[in-house]
């Protein structure tokens, strides 16, 4: 039986076993950002460019893509997912999760606006989740970690949001792309921290 091809796009610190991991960074870059985390010792990261992967038509099964597709420009994001439905199979999965913005939006106005300090990025101020002189990740003020949620965390290339996303976009995009049978639920970011909206489509 012929091995599926299974793509984890932007796979960061969250690489998947039985799929093909393609991040911007390298592994050493990775182990250096995630200091805490461990990555098994014959984990594959491949940097590859998402706008023309060497893939042909119509010959991936599955792509999965979690937390990306908001750093893509909007330019970046056509180019994206139309590479997307070049390569997945008739009947192939795309699942991906992102911001949910609506959401997001949402709450950062009824929130009090208490800025107090410029943003740090020093490893200790980094550790110390520092988000403009507010340590946590709750959602106490504007300008907290909910400001990092909208704009990205802003403390490393590829750390930067240049996309927003509502329900409805994410559904019209596949649409759009003429795939079916879409999915969508909402769930919080490693439990307790971002809203976040999940895809699951399917290309016809």
């Amino acid at each position: 039986m012929k091995k599926k091809i299974k793509l984890n796009i932007g796979s960061g610190s969250r690489p998947l076993k039985g799929y093909i991991n393609v991040d911007f960074d390298s592994i050493s870059k990775l182990k250096k950002r995630y200091p805490n985390r461990v990555f098994n010792k014959n984990l594959k990261i491949q940097n590859l460019d998402i706008f023309n992967l060497p893939f042909k038509d119509n010959s991936v099964d599955e792509i999965r893509a979690e937390a990306f597709i908001e750093h893509l420009s909007f330019i970046e994001e056509k180019k994206f997912f139309y590479e997307v439905k070049r390569i997945l199979k008739s009947k192939g999965k795309i699942n991906f999760s992102t911001i949910d913005f609506e959401k997001t939006i949402k709450i950062w106005q009824k929130l009090k606006d208490d800025w107090k300090d410029l943003y740090k990025t020093s490893k200790k101020a980094i550790s110390e989740q520092h988000w403009f002189g507010t340590y946590t990740y709750d959602y106490n003020n504007r300008w907290g970690y909910i400001i990092a949620s909208i704009y990205g965390s802003q403390h490393g290339n590829g750390q930067y949001h240049k996309n927003c996303y509502t329900e409805k976009k994410l559904i019209s995009i596949c649409k759009h792309l003429n795939f079916d049978k879409t999915k969508v639920s909402k769930f919080r970011w490693q439990g307790k921290r971002d809203y976040m909206i999940r895809v699951i489509s399917f290309k016809k």
